[in-house]
């Protein structure tokens, strides 16, 4: 798990979890420090099981720690466990992170040329792709249409982010959707 548990070393003393919320509170260096070093592989585990990625697991996980040992004051015991708040930050972070703009952006990035290339490569493909006529059942595609299918299956876009993005109604982009599949499918009829 990279860097983010390394270094930290406490004595073996064994806090109570009102002494690590007192601790915390008072914004002890040791505590923060057990607290860290009891609980850093589950609450990172808690991240990686949503962000697979470890860089941003990595990311998360430290801005969520920063949030937990911030944010002390906030926790209420009669609520529930220490550890089910903190894991409960981390999940919602890890979420937020996810649905960010900043990773949905990147993985935007990544066009289904590059998906198609990766597999391909793989599976020893390279020859059939262009069997498969998938260019050809396009073109049979208005400009609309065209435009939509592809944000929408080859980009990974929602139709809510086409429809913002490109300042089209939703109704209009579902029903572009739709048009284009009928057509798709009449065409694959043919074939």
């Amino acid at each position: 798990m990279g860097f983010i548990f390394k270094g930290v070393t406490t004595t073996k003393l064994l806090l109570q979890e009102e002494q690590i919320i007192a601790g915390l509170r008072a914004k002890d260096r040791k505590t923060t420090e057990y607290l860290y070093e009891k609980y850093s592989r589950a609450l990172y585990a808690v991240i990686s099981r949503i962000i697979t990625d470890q860089d941003i697991a990595e990311e998360v996980f430290h801005d969520s720690f920063i949030k937990i040992t911030r944010k002390i004051d906030s926790y209420e015991e009669s609520k529930g466990r220490l550890y089910t708040w903190m894991a409960n930050i981390c999940r919602n972070s890890a979420i937020d992170k996810l649905r960010s703009k900043e990773l949905s952006q990147s993985a935007k990035t990544n066009t289904i040329d590059d998906f198609v290339y990766e597999l391909e490569s793989q599976s020893g493909t390279m020859d059939h792709v262009d069997g498969i006529g998938v260019k050809e059942l396009m073109n049979q595609l208005n400009d609309d249409q065209k435009f939509i299918i592809e944000y929408i299956y080859f980009k990974g876009y929602t139709h809510s982010e086409v429809s913002e993005e490109f300042d089209i109604p939703l109704g209009t982009v579902k029903s572009r959707v739709r048009a284009a599949i009928q057509v798709l499918k009449k065409n694959l009829d043919k074939i």
